[in-house]
């Protein structure tokens, strides 16, 4: 009797626990995103890029996904591995401002948010913020534990580093390796001795690149710039004997992992369902691979 009475017990346990789960309310995008929002640490913008891209802000999520780039290849890596809240970095619609004006009749535009439908998935663009978040931008963050430089961090210059002394060809073959970064390119002298860095993840202009190259910097690393204007003064600086460098790492690879970083501070208040980071694999590739 006692026997029963305990199975009794513990099956009407199990039961009131399956009808808490079942009764709860499930979470949804607007509840992700009121609490990326709560979380991110500084006031969200009246005028910016972030926000939900495609998809029903009511859809109930299944999974989080971070990555770099909505890209339909990560897209269809997110609904296979049931991540249906896709929060990137980069836009989902190939514009910054996620303007679709000029391909709403466009057949690959049509089939993605067609895709993006089928399987319930949302896209969170997550741009500004991540970059203004409170203590320190959130890309430049990730790169710098990505590349294992926290402690070279200058404390009033985060993306100011003075690293061991090593050359720009070692230097740059590091950043090839650990950023996966396969089509990096240099200017400067593959010998010249390099310590003292800066960088510039993502886009770098003109101004303020080339103070930053008139400065006491040997290396400037940027995801990518202008080749007639920055890269060609880089050029000539190098021609005219001077000892400095730019290293152009690409523009995904050089912020990515500022979003692998933040799948760790995503799954700081989000415990319901798995978060997981979609790396997007540099898209270019040279003839000989």
């Amino acid at each position: 009797m006692a026997e029963l009475t305990r199975r009794g017990m513990l099956a009407a346990t199990g039961a009131a626990l399956t009808m808490g789960a079942e009764g709860a309310a499930p979470l949804t995008a607007n509840d992700v995103i009121a609490r990326i929002k709560a979380q991110v640490g500084v006031p969200w913008q009246a005028k910016t890029v972030d926000g939900l891209i495609a998809g029903d802000a009511n859809t109930p999520v299944t999974g989080v996904a971070s990555t770099m780039m909505a890209t339909y290849a990560v897209l269809k890596r997110a609904a296979a591995q049931n991540l249906n809240f896709v929060v990137t970095h980069e836009p989902t619609f190939w514009s910054h401002q996620e303007d679709v004006s000029m391909v709403q009749n466009d057949p690959l535009y049509l089939e993605k948010l067609a895709f993006i439908k089928e399987h319930k998935l949302v896209t969170f663009h997550f741009h500004d913020h991540w970059h203004r978040r409170k203590g320190r931008d959130g890309i430049a963050e990730g790169m710098m534990r990505r590349l294992g430089w926290t402690n070279y961090a200058d404390e009033n210059e985060p993306q100011r580093f003075t690293i061991p002394p090593t050359t720009v060809e070692k230097l740059a073959a590091v950043m090839r390796d650990k950023l996966k970064a396969k089509t990096i390119r240099v200017i400067g002298r593959p010998d010249m001795a390099v310590s003292k860095v800066k960088t510039s993840w993502g886009y770098a202009q003109k101004f303020p690149g080339v103070n930053i190259l008139n400065g006491d910097i040997d290396v400037f690393v940027v995801g990518e710039t202008w080749e007639w204007e920055l890269q060609e003064y880089v050029a000539d600086l190098v021609a005219a004997g001077r000892n400095k460098a730019l290293i152009m790492v690409g523009h995904v690879e050089s912020e990515q992992w500022g979003m692998e970083y933040c799948t760790e501070w995503l799954k700081g208040f989000i415990s319901e369902v798995p978060v997981k980071f979609l790396e997007m694999p540099e898209p270019y590739w040279t003839p000989d691979r």
